[in-house]
C-alpha cells in the first residue's frame, strides 16, 4: 500500500512520486491550502493539498486528528524560510495528488503531544499512547537491544532454547502464579518465576550454552521496576567459572552499548565485594556516579553518653555511620526535617546531624543538638574520618545495620539527585562475594540470599560448617548506575553439596525430594560444572532510554496494583468454568 515510511522521506526523494500511509498528527488550514502532518512509526512528514484538485481538497478538509490516511504525491523542497530543522523531513514536503481515508477516528482521549497525562488513562488507551513518538522510540530501541543481544550470543555459540511455561511450584523467593489443571482435579501448574531449574537441566543434557529471552511471573508487591510479568535474558553455560562468565558478559554489554547507543563502556568493569558495597554505600547496587560515601563510626560510639549512638554501637547487629554532604551546611532546617521524614520510610527513628561552619573555631564552629553528648576526642575523630570541611553537613544513622544501610543508602541517592551531584555517563560494576545465606528473623531460620542452587565458595560439603552467615557464595551481580541489571552464580553440580545446602536451609530429605526430586535425580547422572546469569531486559531498556519506570518500555504493562486498565484483567470467570476446573467457591454468609 505504501512506497516509503513517512519519516524516511528526505531530499534524496525530490521530484519522486511516493505513496504514504499513516495517522493525522495535525491538520492546518491556511486560507485555501491545507497542511497535514502525516505520522507513522518512523516519524512524520508534511503533506500539502492545494484547491486545484477539488475532490482531494474536499477530502482533506474533513479529516481530523488520528484519521488513518493513504496519500500519493510528489516530493518537493519546502519554500525558503519554511524549513523545520527539528524534523528529519523538515527540508521537504509532499504535494498531495491522491488522498484516501482508510479509517476515521473519534477525538482521542488525550493529545499525543501532552506530557502530563494520567498513567491510568495512558494504560486504559494504550493503543493510542503507543502512537506517541516517545513510546515508539522506546519500543524500537527495545527491539534493537533484543536483536543485538541475540546476535552476540549466537555468534558465541549459545543456543536459543525454550523452557516450559506450565511447571511445578518451587520456592524461589516470591509467590507463584498458579494455574488449575482441568485434567488433574485439585492439582495446579505454576507459572515460572524464572527458568532456573530447566536451564540447569539443559546443561545436564549437554546443551553447553543456552540463552532465552523469556517471560517470568512473580506474584509480589510492585514498584517502578517490578511487574507481575516481566522479561529477562536468561543465560547458562557449562565448563566456565565465574571469571569466564563475567568476562563474556562484559563483552556482551560493551557490544550492546556500542551498537545501540554508540557509547563505549570502559573496560574492565569495576569490581567490589558485597561487604565493601554495604560499608561504603549502604547498598549492594550502589550508584557510583554519586560521590558520597558512608563513614563507619561504630567502633568509636560505644562509650559516648548518648544511647541513640551507644546502644547500636554495642549491639552485634547494630551500626553507626555518617554521611558527609559537601556544602550541605546550606540546607535549611526545613530541608533537614524533610530528609528526616524521608529516612523514616526506611525504619530510621531520626536523623542526627552536625553542621560544620568553621573548623578553626573548634566546637564553637560546629552546630548540632548532639554535640553536648560527645567528648572532644570523638568529635575530632568524626571530622577526621569523614574528611569534613567548612560548609559541610554530616548526617548520622544509628540502628540495626540493615536499617542504617537502607536509610543512609537511600538518603545518599536522594541527596545526590537533589543537589545535582550525579555525574553524567555510565558506571557499570560487578558486585561479588555475596553471603551465601541471610537470617530470616520472622521465620527464625537461614534462607538463601540468591537461590538454593548457588554454589558456595568451598570445595567439599563437609566444609559447610560454622556460622552460615559468614559463608560466601560464588554469586555476582551486574549493577549499572545504581540499578541491578543482572544477577547470576556458579551452580551446585553435585548431589552431596546440594543436599548439604538444603540441610543448612532446613529443607529435609523428604521435602527436597518432593520439591526438587527431578533436579536431585539429574545431578546423579553426570552433571557438568556450570553457571549462568539473568538480565532484566525491562530494567536494562529503561536505563538505556532514560525512562523512569519499566512500564514505559513495555507495550502492555500492568499498574502498580497488578491491574490491566486496557483489558480490565484480572476478572471474574463464570461458575461453570470454575466447576469445570474443579474449583469450589465458598458461599459468603448472608
Amino acid at each position: 500500500m505504501r512506497s516509503h515510511y513517512c519519516g524516511s522521506v528526505n531530499e534524496s526523494h525530490l521530484d519522486q512520486e511516493v505513496t504514504l500511509c499513516g495517522w493525522v498528527n495535525r491538520r492546518r488550514d491556511h486560507g485555501g491550502v491545507i497542511f497535514i502532518d502525516l505520522r507513522d512509526r518512523e516519524g512524520l512528514v508534511q503533506v500539502v493539498f492545494d484547491p486545484d484538485l477539488p475532490e482531494v481538497f474536499a477530502t482533506a478538509e474533513r479529516v481530523r486528528s488520528e484519521y488513518v490516511l493513504k496519500v500519493k504525491g510528489r516530493v518537493r523542497r519546502r519554500p525558503a524560510g519554511t524549513e523545520n530543522p527539528d524534523l528529519p523531513t523538515g527540508a521537504i514536503e509532499v504535494l498531495g495528488r491522491e488522498l484516501t481515508v482508510l479509517n476515521s477516528a473519534e477525538t482521542p482521549p488525550f493529545q499525543l503531544d501532552e506530557d502530563e497525562v494520567n498513567e491510568e488513562t495512558r494504560l486504559r488507551y494504550r493503543y493510542v499512547d503507543l502512537r506517541r513518538p516517545a513510546m515508539q522510540k522506546r519500543l524500537q530501541m527495545r527491539a534493537r537491544v533484543s536483536r543485538t543481544l541475540r546476535r552476540f550470543l549466537e555468534d558465541n555459540g549459545f543456543l536459543d532454547i525454550e523452557t516450559p511455561m506450565l511447571t511445578k511450584a518451587t520456592p524461589e523467593g516470591a509467590r507463584d502464579y498458579i494455574v488449575p489443571s482441568r485434567t488433574h482435579p485439585g492439582c495446579f501448574f505454576a507459572l515460572p518465576q524464572s527458568p532456573q531449574l530447566f536451564k540447569q537441566l539443559l546443561m545436564m543434557g549437554g546443551m553447553d550454552r543456552y540463552y532465552q529471552i523469556v517471560r517470568c511471573f512473580r506474584d509480589e508487591d510492585l514498584r517502578a521496576d517490578r511487574q507481575p510479568e516481566f522479561t529477562q535474558l536468561d543465560i547458562e553455560t557449562s565448563f566456565m567459572d565465574e571469571e569466564g562468565i563475567m568476562g563474556l558478559m562484559e563483552e556482551m554489554m560493551r557490544e550492546l552499548f556500542a551498537q545501540v547507543l554508540e557509547v563505549p563502556l570502559h573496560t574492565p568493569f569495576q569490581r567490589m565485594s558485597y561487604a565493601e558495597a554495604m560499608a561504603r554505600y549502604g547498598s549492594d547496587k550502589p550508584d557510583l556516579r554519586i560521590p558520597l560515601e558512608l563513614t563507619e563510626l561504630t567502633d568509636i560510639m560505644g562509650e559516648v553518653d548518648f544511647k541513640v549512638f551507644s546502644g547500636p554501637a554495642k549491639d552485634p547487629a547494630g551500626r553507626v555511620a555518617a554521611l558527609r554532604v559537601p556544602k550541605g551546611g546550606e540546607l535549611s532546617r526545613k530541608d533537614i526535617d524533610d530528609y528526616t521524614h524521608f529516612v523514616g520510610r526506611y525504619g530510621a527513628k531520626g536523623l542526627a546531624y552536625i553542621k560544620v561552619n568553621d573548623l578553626n573555631a573548634g566546637r564553637e564552629g560546629l552546630q548540632s543538638p548532639i554535640l553536648k553528648f560527645m567528648p572532644d576526642t570523638v568529635v575530632v575523630e568524626i571530622l577526621d574520618r569523614t574528611g569534613a570541611e567548612d560548609g559541610d553537613l554530616i548526617f548520622f544513622g544509628a540502628d540495626k545495620a540493615r536499617i542504617v544501610n537502607e536509610a543512609l543508602g537511600a538518603l545518599r541517592v536522594k541527596l545526590g539527585h537533589d543537589l545535582g551531584l550525579v555525574e553524567r555517563g555510565w558506571r557499570p560494576l560487578w558486585v561479588v562475594d555475596f553471603p551465601m545465606f541471610e537470617h530470616d528473623e520472622k521465620e527464625g531460620r537461614w534462607v538463601a540470599l540468591h537461590h538454593p542452587f548457588t554454589a558456595p565458595r568451598v570445595e567439599r560439603p563437609e566444609e559447610l560448617t560454622g556460622n552460615p552467615g559468614e559463608m560466601i557464595s560464588r554469586a555476582y551481580d551486574m549493577v549499572l548506575n545504581g540499578t541491578e541489571v543482572g544477577g547470576g552464580s556458579v551452580r551446585i553440580h553435585t548431589t552431596a553439596m546440594q543436599q548439604a545446602v538444603f540441610n543448612l536451609l532446613g529443607i529435609g530429605e523428604a521435602e527436597a525430594r518432593d520439591k526438587f526430586g527431578f533436579l536431585l535425580d539429574a545431578l546423579k547422572y553426570g552433571c557438568p560444572p556450570h553457571g549462568g546469569i539473568a538480565f532484566g531486559l525491562d530494567r536494562l531498556v529503561m536505563l538505556m532510554t532514560g525512562s523512569q519506570s519499566i512500564r514505559d518500555v513495555m507495550a502492555f504493562p500492568k499498574t502498580q496494583t497488578a491491574h490491566c486498565p486496557l483489558t480490565d484483567a484480572p476478572a471474574e470467570v463464570s461458575d461453570a468454568q470454575l466447576r469445570e476446573l474443579n474449583i469450589r467457591i465458598k458461599q459468603q454468609p448472608a
